[in-house]
């Protein structure tokens, strides 16, 4: 049995369709359920179980086991709002509830692995999983490194089983619809168009010209496979960056989009004041620890990425 928190969100239900693809259905699906239009992401999914999050934290605190032998536990449930200010909710749900998995697992040698994040970078400009150079910007970022400090300090090689923290960067991809705000600027501009408008991006900021701020952005299946091999890897552990290892600019996303339609022109509109300061405007994954590690797998570029994205965005279904 493999459990996914957050199983109903954007990665959590990629991972529980990919697990199917591989025969895999003795899967517990774990999530807060308040948003019911989540039910899309994982309608046409196999599973055996699904839990609300408090009733699973409850058993967890119980140290209560499970039917059937637990293969792993996929934490990807998070407050991931990087504009969320309410400190206390973030770090309930992104600290306190994360050590208490942890502490289950470890008791019980399950594989734990977890969502950390590209945030705890900053602004930074070195993209390594190390201490010296995590500088998080917002409270969400704060939660992610601070759970992060806490596994390396705890977390005993050889002893308690494997434990792995990934570290993405702007994942885009199927099944993110439910974000809002947070959700992808493939999808925001995807649906500026649809709307009747053109592209908008922010103008420029931090020294990069209008468009030209550049993020590691990777597609969601090839983010799923390095969750896959390392299920297959158990002896594997460690905090490891998930992107492509290259960065592009916003306009080499926004072309994509527009290759994919057709149609359309780019707007530049101007950065918003709320972000000052408190925004990444360059980011790229440093994948040695993840090649060191052993994974070979391939990363899509953008422009492959996205155009793959679209399609499946302009697929007939049923949900």
């Amino acid at each position: 049995m493999i459990i996914v928190t957050g199983g109903l969100g954007f990665i959590g239900s990629n991972i529980v369709h990919a697990l199917n693809a591989r025969g895999v259905t003795d899967i517990i699906v774990v999530d807060d359920f308040t948003d019911g239009t989540k039910f899309v992401n994982i309608a046409d999914a196999d599973i055996a179980d699904y839990l609300d999050k408090e009733e699973f934290l409850a058993r967890v605190r119980r140290d209560q086991r499970f039917h059937g032998t637990v293969e792993a536990i996929l934490h990807q449930g998070a407050c991931s709002a990087t504009t969320e200010w309410n400190g206390k909710l973030m770090m309930e749900n992104n600290f306190d509830y994360s050590k208490e998995l942890f502490h289950y697992a470890s008791r019980h040698s399950i594989p734990f692995i977890y969502a950390s994040s590209a945030s705890v970078y900053g602004s930074g400009t070195v993209f390594v999983e190390d201490p010296r150079f995590e500088q998080p910007l917002n409270v969400y970022a704060y939660s992610k490194t601070l759970f992060d400090r806490y596994v390396r300090r705890h977390a005993t090689p050889g002893h308690g089983g494997q434990v792995v923290g990934l570290r993405y960067f702007n994942v885009y991809g199927p099944r993110e619809q439910h974000k809002g705000g947070m959700a992808s600027v493939a999808l925001h501009l995807r649906n500026q168009l649809l709307a009747g408008g053109n592209v908008r991006l922010f103008a420029g900021s931090d020294g990069y010209g209008p468009g030209e701020q550049r993020r590691d952005f990777v597609y969601v299946e090839d983010v799923v496979e390095v969750i896959l091999w390392l299920l297959e890897h158990p002896a594997v552990s460690g905090i490891f960056n998930v992107g492509t290892g290259r960065s592009q600019s916003f306009n080499e996303v926004a072309r994509a989009v527009l290759h994919a339609f057709g149609h359309g022109e780019v707007q530049y509109i101007p950065f918003p004041e709320h972000l000052q300061g408190r925004y990444q405007s360059f980011t790229e994954a440093d994948l040695s620890r993840l090649r060191t590690a052993g994974y070979e797998g391939i990363f899509r570029p953008v422009e492959a990425g996205v155009a793959e994205y679209m399609r499946w965005l302009n697929q007939p279904r049923s949900a």
